[in-house]
């Protein structure tokens, strides 16, 4: 969940339900009553660690489980009695005795980082701040019954979650919330980017060299305007951002990822020494913006998750004139070849099936998002195209198959499409299929970089990178 593969290979997982439910009031029904409430404590000495105590109220579950298990040996369950026994956590599982009241543990963050080295989910941070998934050091129960509600407070410092607290600091999250319970942050600096239609809370988890929190936060709400080229809207109306220092890095983002909380929590490594004339240059953080852009594909599709997502990085910053229409499609090519190396012979299909999140994966993705986009335009005379596949997936809700994204496709282009382009994709050589589509389009690589001329779809081609302003449809 996470950039395309120039950095790092990313992982995108599976999806949760809304969250963020009003405090619970007076008068409620006995069933709307937390299950599990979770108490966090950040602590500092003698060494930075998070202690959690999780209460169980009424019938809540035995089983528990670490979603991302390895970090913690142990839990203490504290009995009705007064009694205490320390559980050993086997294959990330825990089973309570029945008359347990609370357990407690402590996720030890400079342990783990001291032992594994700094990550985005077991560990990261810089000074006071510390950077965690929620997977990693959040116990939860092993199946989550229907309706459960969970509340959870935070003590020790300030911490952005995925979710928002109540008035009193409490958060109120329904029981899937913990399923994926994203990125976390804790400490650090906070600033807020603001969209006409959405708001960025942003954690700043350490010290950078030469940039202020103010270049920080405008990167990326440029990056979130950028968004909006692509969506009528930001696709929602609130998520966090966390922002980890990487010593010895002077470019900007090294790595990126998105998680599939509810709302989404994406995660962001800039060098510590970059400046913010870097940024300009900078497709992380838009990358991983432009996964909220379309559906979660369950079950998950890299190939074509990953393909919008990088087709997109270079559509949307050729649209709000970050870069010129002859970059973007220079951009393209050259992933195009990368992705192409070593795949020559090899069918789409064998590509993708083979290669978890290669660079095949990624640009075979994008070259087939590309075709789809411009065939899309062709069949209704340029007046709708891969755009709008995307807000009709969107009305639908915030996950999708498949096939529903190919019901999506056809209807959008008024004819079947989508199954028929599959097919000469998958059933070909990798990339077989690029020449003839640039030709169409009047795009040409030769000597001296790529040039754009007049071709039979080219009037397409200045319509898929043309200048557009925010939220407005091509």
């Amino acid at each position: 969940m996470f950039a395309r593969v120039r950095a790092a290979a990313v992982l995108l997982l599976g999806v949760t339900l809304l969250s963020c439910h009003a405090p619970v009031r007076r008068g409620r029904p006995a069933e709307d009553a937390a299950t599990l409430r979770y108490h966090l404590t950040y602590v500092r000495e003698p060494e930075h660690a998070v202690d959690v105590e999780v209460v169980r109220v009424g019938r809540a579950p035995r089983e528990f489980l670490f979603s991302q298990p390895g970090a913690v040996a142990s839990v203490s369950a504290f009995l009705e009695d007064g009694t205490v026994r320390t559980l050993a956590v086997e294959e990330g599982r825990v089973l309570l005795p029945r008359d347990t009241r609370f357990l407690r543990y402590r996720y030890a963050l400079d342990a783990v980082i001291r032992k594994r080295g700094l990550d985005f989910f077991q560990g990261s941070g810089d000074g006071d701040a510390r950077h965690v998934a929620g997977r990693a050091y959040l116990i939860r129960p092993r199946v989550v019954p229907p309706g459960m509600r969970v509340e959870l407070s935070v003590a020790g410092t300030d911490a952005l979650l995925p979710w928002q607290p109540g008035e009193n600091g409490v958060y109120r999250l329904r029981g899937e919330d913990l399923v994926d319970s994203g990125f976390h942050g804790f400490g650090g600096r906070r600033c807020q980017v603001r969209l006409p239609d959405a708001v960025l809370d942003v954690a700043i988890l350490g010290r950078f060299t030469h940039l202020s929190d103010a270049a920080v936060c405008t990167w990326l709400g440029k990056a979130a305007e950028e968004v909006r080229t692509v969506r009528r809207a930001f696709p929602h109306p609130r998520i966090t951002v966390r922002v980890i220092p990487a010593p010895g890095h002077p470019g900007p983002s090294v790595f990126g990822m998105v998680r599939w909380s509810s709302p989404p929590s994406i995660s962001i490594s800039v060098g510590q020494d970059a400046r913010a004339e870097d940024f300009e240059r900078d497709w992380v953080a838009l990358h991983e913006m432009l996964h909220l852009a379309h559906p979660v594909f369950v079950p998950r599709v890299p190939w074509l998750s990953e393909g919008l997502a990088t087709y997109y990085t270079e559509v949307a910053r050729a649209r709000s004139g970050r870069q010129s229409p002859r970059r973007a499609w220079e951009e393209l090519l050259g992933g195009f070849a990368r992705g192409r190396d070593g795949n020559d012979t090899r069918t789409m299909h064998e590509a993708v099936s083979q290669d978890g999140f290669s660079l095949a994966v990624y640009w075979t993705g994008a070259l087939f998002a590309l075709h789809l986009d411009v065939e899309l335009r062709r069949l209704t005379g340029n007046t709708r195209g891969l755009d709008d596949v995307l807000e009709r997936l969107a009305a639908r809700g915030g996950s999708s198959t498949f096939g529903a994204f190919g019901v999506a496709v056809d209807a959008v282009a008024g004819q079947p499409l989508f199954n028929a382009l599959l097919e000469r994709h998958l059933s070909q050589p990798a990339f077989v299929e690029q020449a003839g589509l640039l030709e169409a389009l009047g795009v040409q690589e030769g000597p001296n970089g790529v040039s754009l001329v007049p071709g039979r779809d080219s009037l397409l081609r200045d319509s898929v990178v043309g200048r557009r302003s925010h939220g407005e449809t091509p």
